[in-house]
């Protein structure tokens, strides 16, 4: 078995895999790859896939498969696996940094000081406790949120087209339901014909005013023009996102100039814990191909 690990893992795994066969991160050895491991970075399109004629396998080490051009890969005779239960906490536990950052104006007090400026008055902050949290999604990472989320206190209330009863949250019938009573609204979709552009101009429009949307699911369940418009009204109160329509994002996107955003560069992922159960879970799937 010769393995092809194409971006950034933990760094025990090539060691780890050598029991398979032949492990290299040397892209250019592409054609001669049975297995490729990615993540985000690596886009398996139909023209990587043709420049593969040995793949077999392709394990997406994360939850979604946006990345991966499934139907090119079916044809070819590739196999697609993830590792959708090893991501669920980490990424959880970023959501929860951004939605405790925002109200508390952290990153505003620390600029502040490192500026020389002491802001004691003049920085108010706001609570979660007591507020409803809507869950776009109930999958596992949202599932975390939401155990998190009532921890602090918050109401949590969830709408999932796939999920009629959940255990963490109150489902409610229609996201449009959702939207109308969120303070904090979390999105957790995969990227689809439904959920591509669905926090647009009408969707926010439903919304409470000064709403405050995180974002560590797909950049593009976004309309970025339409929020950076509600933005900049105030109808948003802020958005605070780990995710973007491309890594890095286009330096002119409305989002990066726009007002109350705060941002990161696609780390919900990358904690070290992470690294290392979505390498549990990728030496576990070739285990079980192989036989």
């Amino acid at each position: 078995m010769f393995i092809l690990i194409c971006d950034a893992f933990d760094g025990s795994l090539p060691e780890r895999l050598k029991r398979f066969g032949e492990v290299t991160d040397d892209v250019t050895r592409l054609p001669e790859a049975e297995v490729a491991l990615v993540r985000s970075k690596t886009k398996c399109t139909a023209e990587w896939l043709a420049g593969a004629p040995k793949l077999k396998l392709i394990i997406r080490g994360g939850v979604g498969l946006d990345n991966v051009d499934i139907k090119a890969a079916k044809e070819r005779g590739v196999e697609v696996r993830n590792t959708p239960a090893a991501s669920a906490v980490a990424v959880a536990e970023l959501t929860m940094c951004l939605m405790l950052a925002v109200p508390n104006k952290l990153v505003e007090a620390h600029n502040a000081l490192k500026a020389g400026k002491f802001l004691k008055k003049e920085i108010k902050r706001t609570e979660l406790f007591g507020k409803t949290l809507g869950l776009v999604g109930i999958g596992r990472i949202a599932s975390e949120v939401a155990k998190r989320a009532a921890a602090f206190g918050m109401r949590v209330l969830a709408f999932d087209p796939f999920v009629k009863h959940s255990d963490v949250a109150i489902m409610v019938p229609t996201v449009k339901e959702l939207f109308g009573q969120a303070d904090y609204l979390s999105l957790h979709v995969p990227l689809t014909d439904d959920t591509k552009g669905m926090v647009n101009a009408a969707a926010i429009a439903t919304m409470k005013d000064g709403v405050v949307i995180v974002n560590t699911g797909r950049g593009k369940c976004i309309v970025e023009e339409d929020l950076a418009q509600a933005l900049a009204s105030g109808k948003v109160g802020a958005y605070a996102t780990d995710v973007w329509y491309s890594d890095p994002p286009d330096p002119t996107s409305p989002l990066l100039a726009a007002p109350n955003v705060l941002m990161t560069p696609h780390i919900g992922a990358n904690s070290k814990e992470n690294l290392l159960r979505i390498g549990d879970e990728v030496v576990a799937l070739l285990e079980k191909w192989g036989k």
